[in-house]
C-alpha cells in the first residue's frame, strides 16, 4: 500500500518558520490529506490540525495563530506551514491522509526547534 511521504523538517531557532509537505510515495488513484499529527518524546501523539468533513479547519490551542495547513487535492498534495515556532514545537510530525480510501500515515519527520 502507498503510504504518505513528509518532507521539510529540520533544525530551526525559536521564531523561525517550516514548511512541511506531504505526497504519496508512489502512484495512486486518489489522495487526500487530512490532517497533521506530532509526537514529542516521552509523550502521545496529538492533533496538529485537521481538515473537517465540510472542508474547514481545526487546530490544537497551542498552534492556533502560527500553524496553517491548507492541501490540493488535485495535486495530491498538503501542506503545513509553522510560524513563530517555540522550542516547545519540537516533535516528529506525522502526515494523515486517505490514499486510496484508505487511511495511511506517513513516517513522520522531524522538527527541533532551539532556543
Amino acid at each position: 500500500q502507498v503510504q504518505p511521504v513528509e518532507s521539510g523538517g529540520g533544525l530551526v531557532q525559536a521564531g523561525g518558520s517550516l514548511r512541511l509537505s506531504c505526497a504519496p510515495s508512489g502512484n495512486v488513484v486518489s489522495f487526500s490529506g487530512m490532517g497533521w499529527y506530532r509526537q514529542a518524546p516521552g509523550k502521545q501523539r496529538e492533533l496538529v490540525g485537521a481538515f473537517t468533513s465540510a472542508g474547514t479547519t481545526n487546530y490544537a490551542d497551542s498552534v492556533k495563530g502560527r500553524f496553517t495547513i491548507s492541501r490540493n487535492t488535485p495535486q495530491k498534495m498538503m501542506w503545513l506551514q509553522m510560524n513563530s515556532l517555540k522550542p516547545e514545537d519540537t516533535a516528529v510530525y506525522y502526515c494523515y491522509a486517505k490514499t486510496n480510501g484508505f487511511d495511511s500515515w506517513g513516517q513522520g519527520t522531524q522538527v527541533t526547534v532551539s532556543s
